[in-house]
């Protein structure tokens, strides 16, 4: 089994794919899109993909993606972020005058890079570790540098300049497997189940929608809008709720959200992660 993830090695990714399955092989892709329309071709079984972090939120590329594919949510993992200042031997950190990486690298890191380096343009990568690549390459920019994972220093032969550069430590990224499957993940008794539901017009609709749940004492735990792309103010809503889609109240909660008329689509229960793992009761 195939797991596709956003490349090239040394990516967070990468590391939130080892956490999923620590020996299973994986394939590494140049974007989410293409991680994900392998995925589509059954070139590789699932895909393991940024979802949001705990400092810049949502990443958007994966948001687009959950809105245009029929596809599900089997498996989270959360990963630690530490950022490191990585360039090529003989750089130091005053010859800098370009950093490269993700754009939520780069706006995690935007403190420490506008104490330590302001006088440095910044240039956004497709991944960290794809910057890091690119620094290591046989004609870089001078004055090249990225920030990466600080494996990815080792990975590409790059010296590190600075470790820990991040906006605030402690830092989390939460990453989604994505497959197929229109079964969900089996029950346990510490599960999420994630939706997308378009609530129409009409006011206080979104209100109408969250009350099928409280009503069932139902925790909400994520609720983000995203543009539908019709018309300016046009919204669906992507909302996580703590439990199973077996789970009664979950079920007869979405039977509800259908009576109102509102567009709601299925996109996965699986075990919340880092929480202990029980049998369905």
């Amino acid at each position: 089994m195939t797991y596709a993830y956003l490349g090239p090695e040394g990516t967070f990714t990468q590391a939130a794919l080892r956490r999923v399955v620590p020996a299973g092989p994986g394939r590494p892709f140049p974007t989410v899109p293409a991680a994900l329309d392998a995925v589509r071709r059954g070139e590789c079984a699932a895909a393991v993909v940024p979802l949001e972090n705990s400092v810049k939120g949502v990443v958007p590329v994966t948001m687009d993606q959950l809105v245009s594919a029929e596809l599900h949510i089997t498996a989270e993992v959360e990963v630690p972020v530490t950022f490191a200042l990585m360039a090529r031997d003989g750089t130091d950190l005053s010859s800098v005058t370009e950093v490269s990486s993700h754009p939520h690298a780069l706006a995690q890191c935007a403190r420490w890079l506008a104490e330590h380096l302001p006088g440095a343009r910044t240039r956004p990568a497709d991944s960290t570790a794809a910057a890091a690549r690119e620094v290591a390459g046989t004609a870089p920019a001078a004055g090249a540098a990225a920030v990466a994972a600080p494996l990815a220093a080792d990975l590409y032969g790059l010296s590190t300049l600075a470790t820990g550069i991040g906006q605030r430590a402690g830092a989390v990224t939460r990453f989604v497997v994505v497959a197929p499957a229109w079964f969900p993940a089996a029950r346990t008794r510490l599960d999420r189940t994630s939706l997308m539901v378009n609530p129409g017009d009409g006011p206080g609709r979104l209100l109408d929608i969250l009350a099928e749940f409280s009503s069932r004492d139902i925790e909400v735990s994520r609720l983000h809008s995203w543009p539908t792309g019709d018309r300016l103010g046009s919204y669906r809503y992507f909302i996580d709720v703590d439990g199973h889609i077996e789970n009664p109240p979950v079920r007869e909660a979405m039977s509800a959200i259908a009576g109102l008329g509102a567009g709601a689509r299925f996109l996965g229960s699986y075990p919340r992660w880092g929480r202990r793992r029980e049998q369905p009761a």
